[in-house]
């Protein structure tokens, strides 16, 4: 082979390298594409403006960090730091898959000789070391045991969460390798980072504040939460961790907390579906320059952790997968309280109510036929239907006053009132719940990936 031979292989060689090079990053562009896409999240449009401004918790510290339990370039793991005679009070799913995470907890609060340490919770987003056997508990285990050496606590005061993934083994090593980082970041005003931290399929952190005046001084409340789908009344329906400087037993606040949790967390559903790691801790530091919380001021204080809890909740339904609907609804006239809720949860949990909704249609229709499967007792002839303030039914049939373009209308606002009367009785629920829409199908089909 002569020299202008070879030369013109070369040059052959050199244009299918180049080609190939070319084509390879052709095929790459898509799928680079369709990453950026996903990786580009769209926030809820029932999402509020900003995340709100909480006050500092006197003997609480945040901090957070990326260890790359799952997600990459954000943050998911976040650590609370609490001081000396903090008093903790729970509440957590009934789910008989619950995670270790959620398994530990309860063992601990059940635990009364050790609320004169200081105490910890850790929380990673990614995998939820749910249905993960004893590999599970070990890494947990790994994971408490890291912080409570960490920060010099008892191994029954660090609490722990996961929330992500059901059935894949935590990469505990991660975290347990970012713990003197999150020790080294703990600030009083982190709070927000935290929120962030803890979210997985959320388009926005979610908080929520109060601020009671006691004998001697202010008592702050401050909290933060995460959930989006698999959201279900079964306690806690979510990740929520509440932190206030009051002065307080822990029974009196383990009453105050099992009070509200039917009315705020239980009465919200985004998908019927009842996660596995479900948890709601309330912490209290004993900080505040007030007086410890009696009388008065407990129904002030009480009045206020509720509106903190049910703000929270809330937010979940308004970052509920895929929606762009908040539904709030009201059953009235129930023979009974176990019928209020059998009505309203059957009519927040109907596809064909939720879709309806979803596409702005006032398809009435369909919550007749949700309060006639629900078991509640109801009489045709009895029952009344109302969008808001607009009468759709009564009497056995459509209300001679509704009209189809009336309803259709007031299907296109963001928030709505689905409100029915059964009739029966005195008994009344209110839940809230959002729409059901291809974001959601979408979301899910590809949770994993």
């Amino acid at each position: 082979m002569g020299k202008s031979d070879r030369d013109w292989k070369a040059k052959v060689e050199k244009l299918k390298a180049k080609v190939a090079k070319l084509r390879s990053r052709l095929e790459a562009a898509p799928a680079a594409s369709a990453a950026k896409a996903k990786a580009a999240k769209p926030v809820s449009p029932l999402a509020p403006e900003s995340f709100p401004a909480l006050p500092s918790i006197a003997g609480a510290e945040f901090a957070a960090v990326e260890a790359g339990v799952k997600y990459q370039n954000r943050k998911d793991v976040m650590l609370v730091r609490l001081a000396p005679g903090t008093v903790i009070a729970g509440a957590f799913t009934k789910s008989t898959t619950r995670s270790a995470c959620v398994r530990d907890c309860q063992a601990k609060l059940a635990l009364k000789d050790t609320a004169g340490e200081g105490a910890a919770i850790i929380v990673n987003s990614g995998n939820s070391n749910a249905f993960t056997g004893k590999v599970g508990e070990e890494a947990m285990g790994a994971v408490t045991g890291a912080v409570a050496g960490a920060l010099n606590l008892p191994v029954t005061r660090v609490f722990s969460s996961s929330t992500g993934v059901i059935g894949e083994p935590l990469p505990h090593e991660k975290i347990t390798a970012k713990i003197p980082d999150l020790v080294a970041r703990l600030d009083a005003d982190a709070v927000e980072m935290a929120a962030r931290a803890i979210m997985t399929t959320d388009t926005f952190p979610k908080g929520a504040a109060a601020t009671v005046q006691g004998e001697g001084g202010a008592i702050h409340i401050s909290g933060i939460a995460k959930g989006s789908g698999m959201i279900a009344p079964d306690m806690a329906t979510m990740l929520v961790y509440i932190f206030t400087d009051a002065k307080i037993a822990q029974t009196s606040l383990q009453k105050m907390v099992s009070r509200h949790v039917g009315a705020t967390f239980n009465s919200i559903t985004v998908d019927s579906d009842t996660s596995t790691s479900d948890t709601l801790l309330v912490a209290a530091t004993g900080q505040s320059p007030a007086a410890e919380v009696k009388g008065e001021v407990a129904k002030a204080f009480e009045a206020a952790l509720k509106g903190v809890m049910l703000s929270l909740a809330q937010q979940v339904v308004r970052d509920g997968e895929g929606a762009t609907k908040f539904v709030e609804v009201r059953v009235s006239g129930a023979a009974s309280d176990e019928d209020a809720a059998r009505a309203a949860f059957a009519i927040a949990n109907s596809p064909l109510v939720k879709t309806a909704v979803a596409g702005e249609d006032p398809n009435w229709g369909r919550i007749v036929a949700a309060i006639g499967k629900s078991g509640a007792a109801a009489d045709r002839d009895r029952l009344t239907i109302r969008f808001g303030d607009i009468l759709v039914a009564e009497k056995g049939w459509r209300a001679p006053s509704y009209r189809e373009e009336d309803g259709a209308a007031y299907m296109k606002q963001s928030d709505l009132i689905i409100a029915v009367d059964l009739g029966q009785g005195r008994a009344k629920r209110t839940v809230w719940t959002c729409d059901l829409t291809a974001r959601y199908v979408a979301i899910n089909a590809d949770y994993r990936s």
